[in-house]
């Protein structure tokens, strides 16, 4: 089958390769990939920047398509129907953290960006009737990890305000869509005024260019300041984010793109009362609930744009130029 893999021998880190599946197991499905999605997890990958690496194994954690095949131990009635699927495995019985067993679809296992792939028939869910299988393709990884970060750790509750950072990148997507769902006033930040725009249009009430050395005072002002905030580059950004947060509030995270921050003010988070909670995926059963909440509120994934399998390397280029909005999907059934 055709497979984008790990390749680090060549400048662009990838290349597009026959790879061969091994045998079925008695508790796995094949499945061909209808759609696959694009991660940042991906392209720190391509960069070297993943724990683990390994040439030749399949990347892509996002992914839908059509069970062709079941092992013994499987419901065989599966066979046939359009499904998403899990990318998380092995998280455990605690709905409070993974367990050390952890990992993603995609490094160190075979991933979704391929023209098929086996996983565990419990990893695989009915697609939601009003997505497409592209549509699909789009929600695993960043759907679960919004939906853990904002209702799991950020508790969060209709009419509260919320900060959603970073928008533009797929968790921060579902994030918004999510809290907008659920009836929280929304804002987000950026540095790209087009991508607060698009944000606003989407439904947000306001936005601010994180850049600009008034957005503290500003958001202040404007909100009152923010009872949740979510955030995924963490750096230096930190104490502006302490400052806009309500007493009482919260920060839940699930990045640090931008590394550590230098310094902690620590007496603000006691004096505030301030919770800082990290997050990272989600549990089945948090994908479970991701799955009913999109259903019942008919949440339409923002795609990006749709790359064929030849088109790549272009996808992964313009996730590391970081200038989409929404999802990149790699259409991979013909």
């Amino acid at each position: 089958m055709k497979a984008i893999v790990l390749d680090r021998t060549l400048p662009q880190g990838i290349s597009i390769q026959n790879v061969t599946l091994g045998p079925l197991g008695d508790h796995d499905v094949r499945i061909e990939v209808a759609a696959a999605a694009l991660n940042h997890r991906d392209e720190w990958c391509r960069q070297g920047k993943y724990a683990n690496l390994k040439d030749g194994v399949v990347l892509g954690s996002d992914g839908s398509g059509i069970v062709v095949e079941a092992g013994k131990s499987v419901d065989h009635s599966w066979i046939g129907k359009e499904v998403i699927i899990n990318p998380a495995l092995h998280w455990g019985d605690n709905q409070r953290a993974q367990s050390p067993d952890f990992r993603i679809l995609g490094m160190p296992d075979h991933g979704t960006l391929a023209e098929f792939i086996q996983v565990p028939g419990d990893r695989i869910y009915s697609k939601p009737d009003h997505l497409s299988l592209v549509e699909a393709a789009a929600l695993p990884l960043a759907g679960l990890t919004a939906y853990r970060a904002l209702f799991y750790q950020g508790e969060l509750k209709q009419g509260q305000n919320v900060l959603i950072t970073g928008i533009g990148g797929g968790v921060a997507q579902f994030a918004l869509q999510f809290a907008l769902a659920q009836k929280a006033t929304v804002y987000v930040s950026s540095s790209s005024q087009d991508k607060l725009a698009a944000a606003t249009a989407l439904g947000a009430k306001g936005g601010f260019i994180y850049s600009e050395p008034t957005w503290v005072e500003e958001a202040k002002s404007l909100t009152g300041g923010f009872d949740l905030v979510i955030d995924s580059a963490m750096g230096n950004t930190f104490g502006n984010l302490l400052d806009v947060i309500k007493p009482g509030g919260k920060l839940v995270f699930f990045g640090a793109t931008l590394g550590n921050p230098s310094e902690m003010n620590v007496r603000k988070i006691f004096w505030n009362q301030l919770t800082l909670k990290g997050t990272t995926m989600g549990s089945d059963r948090d994908f479970e609930e991701m799955l009913d909440f999109v259903s019942h509120h008919k949440i339409m994934p923002v795609i990006d744009h749709v790359f064929n399998f030849d088109q790549t390397i272009t996808a992964f280029d313009r996730m590391r130029r970081g200038a989409q909005l929404g999802k990149l999907v790699l259409g991979i059934m013909q």
